[in-house]
């Protein structure tokens, strides 16, 4: 059966995922794992997670995916995995060889699975890896499905595969652009993401600037496979994972959710009874998305569509229509019910920061209402909900 992995950037997360239908969860080690600045759980807390996770019929992975000191290896990650392992931790991630031999060298019954940081590109790697202990890989994103086929039929190891979430610009996380700009490793945990900062484009020769359509040069959409989930069900893919460990909890519940109805129909009605509700792609864009999904690269090896150079961060759903507008004062009709709370991005194109305004009631769709707007808008706009 293939495994649904849910994000679990907190307890609070974890359990969320889990009452959202997600068959498994990954959580971040306390002192290695690839997002130092997620809420991750302290070692009771990790316990109690094992604990849950097991009497709900779930299993708990730990990420340990970056890239570590031989001292670390050798103190900090034996105290801390020792009694995750007594506990039944089901899996450890692992970017660092070194960690991998430590691990099949003092826990021989824990099971490894690859990072998608090592860029595991095909199936002489993944072989390599099996040899050396490893029972799962998470390819590079930058395969193919053909590619992840290849290495499952040939290698003859598990393949986890990202289904929905962030891209990164560089070989699957490997960057280290973080750490030459600002001193933030993201090989150590810290990304400083400088690919989501405005850049500008030169000409090699000339020096003058180019345009280029935006200035977040480097930034890609968030990927999102639902709708062609059923190539991947097909291709028997063992575990679709969904990243975001840094988002809030709600984003990986209501994704997981998303995607457990799919994967349930899938296996209810076959390929044929397959369809995607346009709502619920709705619900996934107005968790988050960055302009926009794209299909990631298991169709494609370069796509301009899949960047979004206007803004790298939540882009919302369109919420509301300006009928009118003239100075800061707006006449807006809502193009779905709005609810007290919510947050229209009124932001201008070209501005250096947000600008948005809060709803101080409910207004359900259609009544035009009046607002005062922190700046100018043109008549025909449409604002996001962000």
């Amino acid at each position: 059966m293939t495994e649904l992995l849910a994000p679990g950037g907190s307890v609070r997360g974890m359990k969320m995922a889990i009452c959202a239908g997600a068959d498994a969860v990954y959580m971040g080690s306390t002192r290695f794992g690839a997002r130092a600045y997620a809420d991750n759980p302290d070692l009771p807390s990790y316990e109690e997670a094992i604990d849950l996770c097991h009497l709900n019929g779930r299993r708990l992975y730990m990420t340990v995916n970056t890239l570590l000191r031989e001292d670390e290896i050798r103190g900090q990650l034996y105290n801390e995995l020792e009694p995750l392992c007594r506990r039944g931790l089901d899996g450890v991630l692992v970017q660092d060889l070194g960690v991998l031999s430590f691990i099949r060298r003092e826990f021989p019954l824990l099971p490894v699975h690859i990072s998608t940081q090592m860029s595991v590109c095909g199936p002489g790697e993944a072989k390599l890896l099996k040899k050396l202990g490893a029972v799962r890989v998470v390819p590079a994103r930058e395969l193919s499905l053909d590619e992840l086929s290849a290495i499952r039929e040939e290698a003859g190891i598990e393949v986890e595969a990202f289904v929905h979430g962030a891209l990164c610009y560089c070989y699957s996380g490997r960057c280290l652009m973080s750490s030459l700009i600002g001193g933030r490793s993201g090989n150590r945990g810290r990304c400083a993401q400088p690919c989501r900062l405005p850049w500008s484009l030169q000409d090699g020769e000339s020096g003058k600037e180019v345009k280029a359509g935006g200035s977040h040069l480097l930034s890609l959409k968030d990927m999102c496979a639902l709708p062609f989930l059923p190539e991947m069900l097909d291709r028997h893919i063992d575990s679709l994972k969904i990243e975001g460990r840094m988002k809030a909890p709600e984003y990986a519940a209501g994704v997981t959710a998303v995607y457990r109805k799919y994967i349930d129909m899938y296996k209810e009605c076959g390929r044929d009874g397959y369809r995607v509700d346009p709502e619920d792609m709705r619900i996934l864009m107005d968790l988050y998305n960055r302009g926009g999904f794209s299909k990631g690269f298991f169709h494609v090896r370069n796509d301009p569509a899949m960047m979004t150079m206007d803004r790298p961060n939540h882009a919302g759903t369109p919420a509301a229509r300006v009928e009118t507008g003239k100075g800061g004062a707006a006449v807006l009709r809502p193009l779905e019910d709005l609810h007290k709370g919510d947050e229209l991005d009124v932001t201008g194109r070209g501005a250096k920061k947000r600008l948005s305004f809060v709803l101080p009631c409910d207004v359900p769709e259609g009544r035009v209402f009046t607002a005062r707007l922190p700046g100018p808008v043109r008549e025909g706009t449409v604002l996001p909900r962000v």
